[in-house]
């Protein structure tokens, strides 16, 4: 089976940059399977609510910021690893950065995330 690693890193970068409650919703549904999994540092969740709510989250302490691709996506099988910043649209500061890592699904949705924290805030 071939899968296209860039839209799949594309979705979920367009569920990650959604603001608004009904579109994030639809980005969550585009990009994750309904059991998605989703584990960071600081964070474990499951399925298209819980994503949501995290994601909501990050835009309420991080407000006026987007998440952008860094670099090019590397996939082999179903999985793939891509880096990324967190940016703030005002100043193009990039306060924390990291790297995930997606297992896909046979429809090319994200089956699971393992987030990792390469630059966080230290205040």
């Amino acid at each position: 089976m071939t899968y296209d690693y860039d839209a799949a890193v594309a979705r979920y970068f367009e569920a990650w940059n959604a603001t608004d409650a009904d579109t994030l919703a639809k980005a969550v549904a585009a990009a994750m399977t309904e059991d998605a999994g989703y584990t960071d540092p600081l964070s474990e969740v499951r399925g298209h609510g819980q994503l949501a709510a995290l994601i909501a989250g990050a835009h309420e302490q991080f407000p006026g910021f987007e998440f952008r691709h860094t670099g090019t996506a590397d996939g082999h099988h179903n999985m793939v690893r891509f880096t990324w910043e967190l940016v703030a649209t005002a100043d193009g500061s990039a306060p924390v950065a990291g790297f995930d890592v997606i297992t896909l699904a046979e429809d090319g949705r994200i089956r699971s995330v393992l987030g990792f924290l390469d630059r966080v805030p230290t205040a």
